[in-house]
């Protein structure tokens, strides 16, 4: 939704600058009062590929692919990521992914993801090239976190997240200072860009960086259909979108399917 608003205004590059400027002028600070960011910086190899993969390369493919898709078909592209996740988490040697019950939750979930869109998000006139851009999104995001999560296990995400958000800021900040909106920008965007910072990037790595540790990157990953599922209802309650019956008939399946996914098989001693 964030996104969705701030596209209308700022450039992809500028949008990524403004939420990991964010994100790490929250984050940092507290990884050096902690003292954990040596232990990042020891790990430079893997931080730097993991802030391109997570971060640079998402956010931009995402942003710039809203220009021409609707939010809602961004939406159910990027809830593909659990599915990457269990690919990642397979090559990795955790087999439990593979599950009957876990399988069920994906695929019900994801069908309820196509009923909460709606087929004509998928039939209409959208680009395709945008539809491979979010897809890429998608898988960059599982790759990323299963890599970082292999080779750095029990990373500090507070440290992890700051940094990388450092890096991606380096990156974009040339592109953001060039391409800087010229006129008057509009409070909503404004704000729409802190949102993200403060929200969707700084808390939101935070707490899904917990949850990891306990339940696992494919588990974990599976955050995103319930991202789309708020995501909807969000855009029906403050943008005013209309409560379709996919989303009436979609919200519960990607309920139930992420409870099911999201269950840790019981092993037989």
């Amino acid at each position: 939704m964030f996104m969705k608003i701030a596209v209308d205004t700022f450039t992809p590059s500028v949008i990524v600058f403004g939420r990991v400027i964010i994100g790490a002028a929250l984050l940092i600070p507290i990884a050096l009062k902690k003292g954990l960011v040596r232990d990042i910086l020891k790990g430079w190899k893997y931080v730097i590929p993991y802030a391109f993969a997570e971060m640079v390369g998402p956010w931009y493919l995402i942003s710039s692919a809203e220009k021409n898709i609707s939010s809602g078909l961004a939406g159910l592209l990027v809830a593909t990521v659990p599915i990457w996740a269990t690919v990642f988490a397979s090559i990795n040697g955790d087999k439990t992914v593979w599950h009957s019950t876990r399988l069920f939750g994906l695929v019900f979930g994801f069908a309820g993801l196509v009923a909460l869109v709606g087929i004509e998000s998928i039939t209409g006139n959208s680009s395709l090239t945008s539809i491979f851009m979010v897809l890429l999104a998608s898988i960059l995001y599982a790759y990323a976190v299963n890599m970082i999560t292999k080779k750095m296990p029990g990373v500090s995400g507070v440290a992890l997240n700051g940094i990388a958000m450092g890096i991606a800021a380096i990156f974009f900040a040339p592109f953001a200072y060039a391409q800087w909106p010229t006129g008057a920008i509009p409070q909503d965007a404004i704000w729409s860009i802190v949102g993200l910072g403060v929200l969707c990037t700084a808390v939101a790595f935070v707490i899904f960086f917990k949850v990891m540790d306990d339940i696992g990157p494919a588990r974990a990953s599976l955050v995103t259909y319930i991202n789309t599922a708020f995501a909807v209802v969000l855009g029906v309650l403050i943008l005013s979108e209309p409560l379709t019956l996919g989303i009436m008939v979609g919200l519960p399946m990607v309920l139930v399917g992420s409870y099911f996914a999201s269950r840790k098989p019981k092993v037989n001693v």
